[in-house]
């Protein structure tokens, strides 16, 4: 049993002004058996989805979880939590009165849809129920059915020292207390005989005896306290009355009440390790053999109180569990890293996109996702929590364009740098654009709502080279600019075919029309000259009066360090730098970085 989808009106951000209508969710999340991450943005909607999930179905932790008004959209008197169940043929008997069927290969298979609507009338929130079954055959649930369906719940920021600490309701003694191990065995049960004599023992030493009820013969302190008190009674009710000391009465939940849980060997644990260790305690409840209910299991910011190595292996291991759903919530780029793509759910402005192939561009059967699951390290990762994303083929466009981009707000072309502007920009390197572009291309609507800025060359040669001489193994060339008609038209051919391969929904390439990036950028009106200075100061023995052609010869032997060029150039156009060049204009046209400008632009729209 599963839970396999969530629609949403009204709840939160996730909503619309006007009445509801319930051919039109303002959300439908479609969620895995597995694991499911909801990633994205502050305030992008991940914990909405986690408590409208809750006030539906309550936690084992015996939460006081109630509907308030800030549940509410905006304006909005009426919201409504719908929540269907799949694959649970094993689990239905427990829900046979609400359950709906349809025919599978023959086979009746049962399903299960959950209804909550609670309205707002005259200020007061009217309380609802819980109703299951098929649009119009709803009938409420009983309290019964509703305990199967309870979820294993960890809040962000767990005090996770506080909920193993032995006390009265401690959360350990809850947890343990519905484990088969105690459960319904508070008649007979080991730890009650344990207990007893223990107790026995204690009350023993107050009457100045040891454990075999042999008189003591030192350390009397304990029975003088208690002949103390016992004549203070006798004097307060009757010469009969006597007292007796235990620890607690023999019980199993006073018992468990008792207890705490510790790793081995560990001094003074640190909040990671205890988190680890809470975690493992509540995931019993999904663990238990003989549990027919559903195993759900919500976790806000797995990463809390987690170094990133840890963040990899607490989801690495909860992937592999079998038969567990679990629903995570994330701001961490680490733990993004080793989730399986199929598995994250992308949150944007009001709305969720889960990335499995059902959903995307990405083809399974084309190795899509193993692709990119190999290159989606931490940093590439950090494009899931971005407001806009850039793709930049190398080292150089990723050092430059963050710097261009502050000069472009200085000079009031953008409003907003790439971090104002929660840009990230992800280097394929040497990787496939196209199987990136996929990740936030959608099969059906609605599209992701996220600016993807593709930034490329043509790499049409402005140059050719052709060998003059040759001697053993030692060749001469000459370098000759070729006709800059043919060039300009097969550069023009070049970027109608890169558009048509790329720009779809809200991803679109902008290409360096010009060979490459350094060339163009030499080209340039506002930055051939500053372009000039950095490759003199990179190779002064250069004939510095044909700069083009002698970058047009290192870019064909490959000589040109261009990390070390993006560097000194960042220096002169970044105008928080103390090499940045005041003199630099972008404000005017200039057709040889104007791709540049453009991608910039939008992506900090």
């Amino acid at each position: 049993m599963f839970l396999e989808k969530v629609k949403l009106w009204n709840f939160r951000k996730y909503g619309r002004q006007g009445d509801i209508v319930l051919e039109e969710p303002h959300l439908e999340l479609n969620l895995n058996k597995g694991v499911n991450v909801l990633i994205g943005e502050n305030d992008s909607g991940k914990t909405a989805i986690i408590d409208a999930i809750k006030l539906v179905l309550k936690t084992h932790s015996f939460e006081w979880i109630k509907p308030d008004e800030e549940d509410f959209y905006s304006g909005s008197s009426v919201m409504r939590i719908e929540l269907y169940f799949d694959d649970m043929e094993a689990e239905a008997f427990h829900f046979n009165e609400w359950l709906s069927y349809e025919t599978i290969d023959g086979k009746l298979h049962p399903t299960l849809k959950l209804t909550y609507e609670v309205s707002i009338k005259n200020g007061r929130i009217i309380p609802s129920d819980i109703y299951g079954g098929a649009n119009g055959l709803e009938k409420q649930l009983k309290a019964e059915a509703k305990e199967y369906l309870k979820t294993t719940y960890l809040k962000p920021l767990r005090d996770a020292r506080a909920d193993l600490t032995p006390k009265q309701n401690s959360r350990l003694s809850q947890i343990l207390k519905t484990h088969e191990a105690f459960h319904n065995k508070d008649e007979e049960h080991l730890l009650l005989s344990l207990f007893e004599d223990f107790n026995a023992n204690v009350a023993n030493y107050f009457e100045g005896k040891d454990h075999e009820n042999n008189g003591l013969t030192s350390d009397l302190k304990g029975k003088e306290l208690k002949g103390q008190i016992d004549a203070f009674m006798a004097s307060f009710i009757d010469s009969n009355t006597a007292t007796s000391f235990e620890v607690s009465p023999a019980n199993i939940k006073s018992i468990l009440e008792k207890l705490s849980l510790k790793v081995e060997n560990v001094v003074k644990p640190g909040l990671g390790t205890l988190n680890k260790l809470f975690m493992a305690t509540e995931l019993l409840h999904l663990d238990k053999s003989e549990w027919t209910g559903l195993k759900l299991c919500l976790v806000e910011e797995l990463e809390a109180h987690l170094h990133p190595q840890a963040q990899m292996k607490v989801i690495e291991s909860l992937q592999a569990q079998k038969g567990i759903q679990f629903i995570l919530t994330s701001h961490s780029p680490n733990l993004t890293s080793k989730v399986k793509l199929e598995n994250i759910i992308l949150c944007h402005e009001g709305s969720a996109y889960p990335l499995g192939e059902k959903y995307t561009k990405l083809d399974k059967g084309a190795g899509d996702y193993l692709y990119l699951e190999r290159f989606l390290d931490v940093t590439k990762s950090n494009m899931f929590f971005a407001k806009s994303v850039v793709m930049v083929e190398g080292w150089s466009e990723e050092i430059l364009l963050p710097a261009l981009a502050k000069l472009m707000k200085k000079q009031g072309l953008i409003n907003k740098d790439f971090t104002e502007a929660g840009v990230a920009i992800v280097n394929v390197a040497s990787a496939e654009f196209m199987k990136f572009r996929k990740i936030f291309l959608r099969n059906e609507g609605p599209e992701l709502a996220i600016p993807v800025a593709i930034i490329t060359d043509c790499d049409t040669r402005a140059y050719a080279r052709k060998e003059v001489e040759s001697k053993g193994t030692k060749k001469s060339y000459e370098y000759i600019k070729v006709d800059q008609t043919e060039f300009l038209k097969e550069s023009e051919d070049k970027l109608k075919q890169l558009e048509s391969e790329y720009d779809e929904q809200r991803v679109k390439v902008f290409v360096t029309k010009y060979w490459t990036l350094e060339y163009s950028l030499q080209q340039s009106h506002a930055l051939g000259g500053i372009v000039k200075k950095v490759l003199e100061e990179m190779h002064p023995q250069m004939d510095k009066t044909q700069t083009e052609k002698e970058l047009a010869i290192k870019l064909f032997n490959k000589s040109l360090c261009k990390t070390d060029f993006a560097y000194r150039l960042a220096k002169y156009i970044d105008p928080d730098s103390y090499d940045y060049d005041p003199t630099i204009d972008l404000t005017q046209d200039d057709d040889y970085i104007r791709s540049l400008i453009n991608g910039v632009k939008y992506v900090c729209a």
